[in-house]
């Protein structure tokens, strides 16, 4: 067999095996394979920042450098999840899938033994990729296997999946340190991927065979959340290229935007090195005012190339929407205020004489709120509220619970304020992306929605790396309290920022 009769063979997505395919509930076991994903990637997202600590014993490395180990892995979370979208048009959402579940299992086995940080953030960075190719795929897989009376309940199971996998983090991260190793923290994701790969296999249904596109019982969104092919039927009238871009699938004219792509993320990663630098990265003092010289630049360069791209990333025409640039800056703002604490917690708690494991206890109320509000808390809430009571009311109510937080003594006095601040973030995030995506015009939800993900894990980072850089300048117990501090006074702006839109159905 030669090298291309191979990677068509790896490349052709299998059908189901009969007695699945023909079972009528069979969707719902496509459903609870993509939950294996959405859980796996957001339990490594929660439980990371319990192993800070032990990764800093064990390599004799400082908090700036440890936090490279989420920093590298959501930097390329971040720039790979556009690019893999539209790769999976090509080679199918599938085997991207499954493929994502084998990258994932791997990189998490190799970091296990990793015998130095360097090479542990190198491995972050690879599981990454299996985490894109999962992420870009999982709404769009979704969307294909489930009927449309079903689809609310689907995505909503996802969300579930999704906020169970970063409630558990923190404590199974507590745990695992105290009374393992900081190694179970990446090997315990090894039999949860095996398992992927096999549910993957036989419950997921093909998404295309060779040379085109399988069949679809649904129409699904565009690239950077899950479109899939440009099989189509009836006339079609052309438009302009970027129209057309907007409509169908990757073709010649309206090739993916690799420059925005290395931009942005050059942009965010200098910006991140600066942070890292000012909390102790062992860079020259210089450094910090040189990345950020160089970050303002590809920032610059990036409106520039978003402006005349075909198929840009970053649609300027989208952001200046009303509503969806203030909205974009709320998501940013609301993940930043969810992982901020998420870093300062154990630490703050471990410096008041609290075990690791029962840290994460604590720390897992703020998670656990939060994915409780996100799916069901909500209606415990007036049913005449609009999303932008709802924004404003759990903006607010985040703002009082990290008040308490940074007031109250480190111990499980502040239990309560996490519960507060995880109600909060729990109604104002997903309110917020529902502002977003109604201020949208509807053939480009696809772009919108790439757009509230980048936001979402550049929030992420940016919420850690503040985080240390409080940390370091003022030390783990003044410097956590003032950054609680500033948290609750940015949770009010973001309830100032939050405005009433209209909705879009047609393209500008």
């Amino acid at each position: 067999m030669n090298a291309t009769a191979l990677a068509t063979r790896l490349l052709t997505e299998r059908p189901r095996p009969r007695g699945i395919a023909g079972w009528r509930h069979a969707h719902w076991l496509a459903v609870g394979t993509v939950c294996l994903g959405a859980f796996l990637g957001q339990l490594d997202a929660s439980v990371i920042a319990l192993v800070f600590p032990a990764l800093g014993r064990h390599f004799g490395a400082g908090f700036a450098a440890v936090e490279w180990v989420a920093l590298a892995y959501l930097l390329v979370l971040v720039a790979l999840l556009a690019p893999i979208g539209w790769l999976s048009d090509l080679v199918g959402r599938k085997t991207m899938y499954i493929g994502g579940f084998a990258v994932f299992g791997l990189s998490s086995l190799g970091a296990g033994f990793a015998g130095g940080l360097w090479v542990l953030v190198g491995l972050r960075a690879v599981q990454a990729v299996g985490a894109a190719m999962m992420q870009a795929n999982s709404v769009a897989l979704v969307a294909r296997g489930v009927p449309g009376h079903a689809m609310r309940r689907a995505l909503g199971i996802q969300a579930s999946a999704q906020g169970l996998g970063l409630a558990l983090g923190p404590i199974l991260g507590g745990m695992l340190v105290e009374h393992a190793s900081w190694r179970w923290v990446f090997w315990v994701n090894v039999p949860i991927a095996v398992f992927g790969i096999l549910a993957g296999w036989y419950l997921l249904p093909r998404t295309r065979t060779t040379g085109a596109p399988a069949d679809a019982p649904a129409a699904v969104p565009g690239p950077r959340e899950g479109r899939t092919g440009t099989h189509r039927t009836g006339s079609h009238r052309p438009g302009t290229r970027r129209e057309d871009a907007r409509r169908t699938g990757p073709r010649e004219d309206a090739r993916f935007d690799f420059p925005g792509l290395l931009l942005l993320t050059g942009a965010t990663t200098t910006l991140l090195l600066a942070l890292s630098t000012a909390s102790g990265l062992p860079l020259p003092g210089w450094a910090v005012a040189a990345l950020l010289l160089v970050s303002a630049a590809l920032a610059l360069a990036l409106v520039r190339q978003e402006r005349r791209a075909a198929r840009p990333i970053l649609a300027p025409g989208l952001v200046n929407t009303p509503g969806v640039r203030s909205g974009l800056v709320v998501a940013l703002i609301g993940y930043l205020l969810l992982f901020c604490p998420l870093v300062l917690g154990p630490v703050l708690l471990t410096g008041a004489g609290v075990s690791t494991a029962h840290a994460g206890l604590v720390v897992t109320l703020l998670p656990a709120a939060f994915a409780f509000a996100a799916t069901v808390g909500g209606g415990l809430l007036p049913r005449g509220w609009s999303d932008v009571t709802r924004c404003r009311f759990g903006a607010l109510l985040t703002a009082v619970g990290l008040l308490l937080f940074a007031l109250l003594p480190a111990s499980d006095a502040v239990a309560p304020p996490l519960l507060v601040a995880g109600y909060g973030l729990g109604l104002l995030l997903p309110a917020n992306n529902a502002l977003v995506m109604r201020a949208i015009p509807a053939q480009c939800s696809a772009v919108g929605g790439g757009m509230v993900n980048m936001a979402r894990s550049l929030g992420t980072a940016l919420g850690m790396a503040l985080s240390v850089l409080g940390v370091h300048l003022a030390g783990a117990a003044s410097g956590g309290r003032t950054v609680l501090l500033s948290l609750a006074a940015v949770a009010t702006a973001a309830a100032l920022l939050t405005r009433p839109v209209r909705t879009r159905g047609t393209g500008p």
